[in-house]
């Protein structure tokens, strides 16, 4: 995506094309206008296009641009944290409030997918987080005790069945969670935004916001080519905040994580690995992601960036800890090479932020951005439509903290990762 094949890699290589937009020329009027073009920014338009308001989306660059066109395509429930940690640091209300939000989101995903016709390579199979050692399969088994106390369809798995389902035999158990899946990022992004449009929002890409000012009643938002007045604003920036909102940024920190996608496998080795198409990651610190495509390439991921000295690291690695987890691969080529940010908040929760009168967004999914960023813009579209409150949202309204020493944990989590991957 403009012209950086490590930026997508083979999600810009096997989505379908965007809907045609434009970039904003002139002076519009609107009743919400969205800043950003990823799943939160999408749905919200495409929720409230569908209610009958009237919605301009403004993206800086293209659609799924930031984290919703680079990520590894897990359509998790939950966050990272086990649910117990969350009501720990929520209260009871909140807390389980978003949890039953979360839970629900890979299903919230699946219907608008279903609803909407989005070609985007879909599979209902569930995910795999796989045990390493001991302590994994500890870690595991009490995700599994907190999530079905709540009701949950997860259930650890052995070590001879998650063998069986995965291929390998490298892991001490796993815990399916039949909620979740697998689908192609990028084209789920460009599938929101193509529903979006039929439904009745403008779209316009390549149009930053440089400015951003409340006269009376309105806001007023400036791009390079013009200026969109509206009632409310919708910020939906996250991770690759920039302009007025730099502050979402700076309340994250970045972690670096990059993708290989593998030649399609062929029927023997299909056979073998990953057969029911589940998407897997494991449970180490730094962790390693791995899944199938639709064409049977196997997209292996980890903590680092494809950058200066990185990109050589992080490859050897990938060959050498493909080769422990399937010999069987051989010295297999990669087609596609690609890496993004996540950004991570202090708690690894995600934040409600009121930026003013009117002013509202989401941000810090700490790596789990498909179902919380469908979901929560279809939660931002209720509170404007009136079929919610404040009182209501699964996230009270937080205060924007910058995050303590960002650029030098940024600059540690990136050389971290190369050291590690390199012993």
């Amino acid at each position: 995506m403009l012209n950086d094949s490590r930026s997508h890699g083979l999600w810009e290589a096997t989505a379908p094309a965007a809907p045609a937009t434009t970039d904003l020329d002139g002076h519009v009027s609107a009743e919400i206008v969205i800043v950003g073009g990823g799943y939160t920014g999408m749905s919200c338009a495409l929720h409230l296009a569908e209610a009958g308001r009237q919605v301009v989306l403004l993206e800086g660059k293209e659609i799924g641009f930031g984290g919703a066109g680079r990520n590894v395509g897990l359509i998790n429930a939950g966050l990272w944290l086990a649910p117990d940690d969350v009501t720990a640091a929520l209260g009871p209300d909140h807390g389980e409030r978003l949890l039953k939000v979360l839970g629900q989101g890979p299903a919230e995903v699946m219907a608008l997918i279903d609803r909407h016709g989005i070609d985007c390579q879909l599979q209902r199979n569930g995910t795999l987080h796989c045990a390493v050692g001991k302590a994994g399969l500890a870690e595991i088994r009490e995700r599994e005790a907190q999530w079905q106390k709540r009701g949950a369809p997860v259930r650890v798995l052995d070590a001879s069945e998650t063998a069986s389902r995965l291929g390998t035999s490298a892991y001490q158990g796993s815990l399916l969670d039949q909620r979740a899946g697998t689908l192609q990022p990028l084209a789920y992004a460009r599938g929101l935004a193509r529903a979006a449009i039929n439904a009745g929002a403008t779209l316009h890409t390549s149009s930053p916001v440089i400015a951003a000012e409340r006269k009376g009643d309105r806001w007023h938002l400036r791009t390079p080519g013009g200026t969109v007045h509206a009632d409310w604003v919708v910020v939906a920036t996250d991770a690759y905040s920039t302009g007025p909102w730099q502050m979402v940024r700076t309340e994250q920190v970045h972690l670096p994580y990059f993708n290989l996608a593998t030649q399609p496998l062929g029927p023997d080795l299909l056979r073998q690995i990953l057969p029911g198409r589940e998407g897997v990651w494991d449970t180490k610190t730094i962790l390693s992601s791995f899944r199938l495509d639709q064409a049977g390439r196997l997209v292996f991921g980890s903590v680092g960036a494809l950058r200066n000295s990185g990109t050589v690291i992080h490859k050897a690695w990938a060959r050498r800890a493909l080769s422990k987890l399937y010999p069987q691969l051989g010295d297999i080529a990669f087609e596609h090479e690609w890496y993004g940010q996540i950004g991570m908040t202090g708690d690894a929760i995600p934040r409600f932020h009121r930026f003013g009168p009117n002013a509202i967004g989401f941000s810090g999914y700490n790596g789990r951005g498909i179902a919380p960023g469908t979901v929560f813009g279809r939660e931002l579209a209720l509170l404007i439509t009136g079929e919610k409150s404040y009182a209501d949202l699964p996230l009270p309204v937080s205060d924007i903290s910058a995050a303590s020493f960002r650029r030098i944990r940024e600059t540690w989590y990136e050389a971290g990762a190369q050291l590690a991957h390199l012993v």
